[in-house]
């Protein structure tokens, strides 16, 4: 009983992508916070950050969240890494749009930032699920 729970759990891909992403979104947070206490520009600690939680996110992705979809190797790979990188920059362009949105307007970067996680979040899962490791 228990190990089938457990299989159950593990078939949830958005699951798995929603703890991916806590992981991602931790690295995230907490270097953009180290970031702005450097005095470094929002948007640009903002971009360093979400490059630096992107990283973390295609290994836990490629590995964990979508293994059965990903491609195992040659051009296949590379195809999904290009499109993985391009929903990267998808919601990268949106994060750093909103904190500098915040920014030129005297919002608070933490509130704006928050509004940007769910955007982004939101838009590169949908991506992913559809179009990067769409089962073939």
């Amino acid at each position: 009983m228990g190990r089938d729970i457990v299989i159950w759990l593990q078939s949830l891909v958005f699951v798995r992508y929603l703890a991916a992403s806590v992981v991602a979104l931790a690295i995230d947070v907490a270097l953009f916070l180290l970031l702005l206490a450097t005095g470094l520009f929002s948007p640009t600690a903002s971009a360093i950050s979400y490059c630096a939680g992107i990283a973390v996110h295609w290994t836990i992705s490629s590995r964990v969240v979508f293994a059965r979809a990903a491609a195992p190797g040659g051009l296949n790979r590379w195809r999904q890494k290009f499109l993985f990188c391009a929903s990267a920059v998808l919601g990268l362009s949106l994060t750093v749009a909103i904190v500098a949105y915040a920014a030129a307007t005297g919002a608070d970067p933490r509130i704006a930032k928050l509004v940007a996680i769910a955007v982004s979040f939101t838009t590169t899962y949908l991506v992913r699920r559809l179009i990067v490791f769409a089962v073939r």
